[in-house]
């Protein structure tokens, strides 16, 4: 009888699988600074290279680990925003200053919840 996997091991190869994800579309797309990540709830990701503008630098990449297509539920509403659980801008080396990130990340993820006084 096989065992139950772990849910940590589980969590760490979805993490190793985005990471190459990432690498692969940087290396395809050599005037991206960043790669944009949009987690879903249901396990499926969107991502896409930026440039330095905050402009697409690739074409948009749904998709899910170690599944051979995206879930039902993104084929019908190719991911949801009311479904998303985390967005970010994973950076290429050397990454821009604080205020490049800071306009590309708005202009990419939209306004961030986090507010300056």
């Amino acid at each position: 009888m096989a065992s139950p996997k772990n849910p940590s091991s589980s969590g760490r190869n979805a993490e190793i699988g985005e990471q190459a994800m990432i690498e692969a579309i940087l290396e395809g797309s050599p005037e991206a600074i960043g790669v944009a990540v949009i987690r879903f709830d249901c396990g499926c990701r969107k991502m896409a290279a930026v440039d330095k503008d905050g402009e697409p630098a690739s074409k948009i990449i749904m998709y899910r680990d170690q599944a051979e297509s995206i879930c039902p539920q993104c084929q019908q509403d190719n991911g949801d925003i009311m479904r998303v659980t985390k967005q970010f801008i994973h950076w290429a080396a050397p990454e821009p200053d604080m205020a490049a990130k800071t306009n590309i990340e708005a202009k990419v993820l939209g306004t961030q919840t986090h507010q300056v006084h």
